[in-house]
């Protein structure tokens, strides 16, 4: 039937092709399925290699509420989304299947009790291999993300895209905050401390000690205004010598980007990435062991024209793809 998710597909007897989007050639962007790149659903198919997952809290921010309604935002944005790459070079949905996992339906007045819930939520999806692309939500999140993932794979690197460095200890006496994530993950021992890095930090800070504690707790610093002078390439290289053959975590704060490309957040700071010099990073890590990703802090009540929802859409995209499996460059209808 027109307009069903595997249109595009073709049926190889028990082990069938990979399901892919909705074909847009047939079925109009705004219509069909209301999914990530309007992807089959995690019920639609009997095993997965790559989940995009909504966690919609944003209890732990500390400025702007909102992010809780950043995973419906970031799908509807992702409409446009195609099924091949031609940047990396892969057909992300072809060579892996890739499926749109739903949302974790998690506590918005206990904290800790949310953290605990996306943990459980994100070992039981991931208990049959799968990895996960997390659409957030606040930065909270990550914490118990790291914590399935460093289960499964022991301490992970964290490659971190943010203008913000959250390893902050506390806010307002509380330990669970979109400021403490990898501050509590690092105290935790989910972290390989030898192999962690910001990217895109700037704006103030409350002392020169958070940068001192940012590095005992394990991270390297690259700022914004050193992605600007190095360039990308620069940036990917010293992120890869960092992390090396480690598996790896990558979590982007989508305020790493500039307010110009990222209006639509929490807690927006001037003088960020731009998009491309972000989507140029991130394809990088199709080079390293990724086992898990997650982009957070879009809050659709600040956005405008999708702008931010798109940016977040891509970067999903893009981290979808650094997983997918390398092999000879394949075309594909135009989707």
């Amino acid at each position: 039937m027109a307009g069903t998710p595997d249109d595009t597909t073709d049926a190889r007897g028990p082990a069938a092709a990979p399901r892919g989007p909705v074909d847009a050639t047939r079925v109009p962007r705004f219509a069909g399925p209301a999914t990530f790149a309007r992807l089959p659903r995690l019920d639609e198919v009997p095993s997965f290699d790559v989940g995009v997952l909504g966690v919609p809290f944003d209890s732990g921010v500390s400025y702007r509420p909102g992010a809780r309604f950043g995973p419906a935002h970031v799908r509807q944005s992702s409409r446009l989304l195609r099924p091949y790459n031609p940047a990396q070079g892969v057909m992300p949905f072809a060579s892996q299947q890739v499926v749109d996992a739903g949302d974790l339906a998690v506590n918005p007045f206990d904290v800790a009790g949310a953290v605990r819930e996306v943990q459980a939520g994100a070992a039981d999806l991931t208990s049959g291999g799968g990895r996960l692309v997390v659409i957030g939500g606040d930065h909270t999140i990550a914490l118990p993300l790291l914590r399935v993932a460093a289960e499964r794979h022991g301490p992970v690197a964290v490659v971190h895209f943010d203008a913000h460095l959250d390893t902050w200890d506390t806010y307002f006496g509380e330990p669970y905050t979109h400021g403490t994530p990898f501050r509590r993950a690092s105290e935790e021992g989910l972290l390989d401390t030898s192999a962690c890095a910001h990217v895109g930090i700037r704006g103030p800070l409350y002392s020169d000690r958070d940068l001192y504690e940012d590095q005992v707790l394990g991270f390297q610093v690259v700022t914004a205004p050193e992605v600007g002078d190095l360039g990308w390439r620069a940036v990917a290289e010293r992120v890869a010598q960092r992390v090396g053959d480690r598996p790896v975590y990558v979590s982007v704060d989508i305020d790493v980007l500039d307010p110009a490309h990222a209006p639509g957040t929490g807690t927006p700071e001037a003088g960020g990435l731009t998009s491309r010099e972000l989507l140029a990073v991130l394809r990088s890590t199709s080079a390293l062991r990724v086992v898990g990703a997650d982009v957070v802090e879009v809050a659709p009540a600040y956005d405008h024209a999708e702008i931010t929802g798109i940016a977040a859409a891509h970067v999903a995209y893009e981290l979808v793809s650094a997983m997918a499996p390398r092999g000879p460059a394949v075309g594909g209808p135009p989707l």
